[in-house]
């Protein structure tokens, strides 16, 4: 429900009321019982401030459990497969070697 501003014509007072959309305009100042006009007004921004805005907020804990687990697994696949990178770059350094004091002959 948005609210509204309204000025009153009579004392100058300006007041805001939270209203449904469908709900027909105050016509009455609160103060004095004036006429009100409803102003119109910029619209307030949106504001997200805080947790609990974005869907990872309200993951479940079997949701998050089984994440854990497999950041775990791909963690320990991945460091395993550098060793064996690492392993692979040193056999085709030494090769490299070779090769190239044989070509120095």
């Amino acid at each position: 429900m948005p609210t509204y501003d309204y000025k009153c014509l009579a004392c100058d007072v300006r007041f805001e009321k939270f209203q449904g959309i469908t709900a027909p305009p105050i016509e009455e100042c609160p103060e004095c019982s004036g006429k009100v006009k409803r102003l119109i007004g910029a619209g307030a921004g949106l504001i997200f401030k805080g947790s609990g805005f974005y869907i990872t907020d309200y993951r479940s804990d079997g949701y998050k459990e089984s994440a854990k687990k497999d950041k775990k697994e791909s963690s320990d696949k991945s460091s395993s497969s550098d060793k064996g990178e690492k392993k692979e770059k040193k056999t085709e350094t030494s090769s490299e070697s070779k090769s190239k004091s044989a070509d120095s002959d």
